[in-house]
């Protein structure tokens, strides 16, 4: 079996593509299960770059097969200075935790929202260095959804507004969404495991 060291110490995170890897002998490793540490930074003008940075660090450090991702979030309606872009945790220099980003995005829907709600874009941004240090990058959009101004009950550690962002089509929160739902979704990320397979 393929392994891959995946830039983050987040368990949640590092389990996002590992079902659909496993089916093509592929194990998607988190920095937790080689003991690693990474202290990068995340200087990059965009999430590609930012990927890219992360999946440096974990292949320098490893010497095997790594990927790095990042995001960015795009708030329709909310000024410039207040888009939270590259920095979703992060606002005026401070790193929120879970609870305080739930608390802070909320916010900015019941001030910029409409009727309490907010349409919003994720765009991702993957980097993948395989085991003879080639890179390649990839990048898509997820912009079937909006957040509100009320909490979900359910919260997704390590996936905060999760618990305050719904489909569009079903108007329902992301941790209330159900296996029958995903399938009328059709909720996949089917194109990212493609494309780390093919360039692992």
């Amino acid at each position: 079996m393929k392994k891959i060291l995946f830039a983050t110490g987040n368990p949640t995170k590092a389990k996002r593509f590992s079902k659909g890897l496993e089916q093509s002998d592929i194990e998607v490793l988190s920095l937790k299960d080689v003991n690693m540490e990474l202290d990068v930074n995340e200087n990059g003008a965009n999430a590609i770059e930012n990927a890219l940075i992360k999946a440096r660090a974990c292949f320098e450090n490893a010497k095997m097969p790594s990927m790095g991702m990042d995001d960015t979030l795009y708030l329709e309606g909310v000024p410039e200075d207040k888009q939270p872009g590259l920095f979703v945790r992060r606002v005026n220099g401070k790193t929120l935790n879970d609870e305080e980003m739930i608390e802070h995005y909320m916010g900015l829907v019941k001030e910029y929202g409409v009727d309490g709600k907010l349409n919003c874009k994720w765009i991702y941004g993957l980097a993948v260095i395989d085991e003879n240090g080639n890179e390649s990058t990839y990048t898509w959009e997820k912009a079937d959804f909006y957040m509100v101004d009320t909490q979900s009950e359910k919260i997704n550690p390590g996936y905060p507004l999760n618990s305050i962002s719904k489909y569009k089509n079903l108007d329902k929160y992301f941790t209330e969404i159900t296996e029958e739902d995903k399938e009328k979704l059709k909720v996949n990320e089917d194109h990212v495991v493609e494309f780390i397979k093919n360039h692992i």
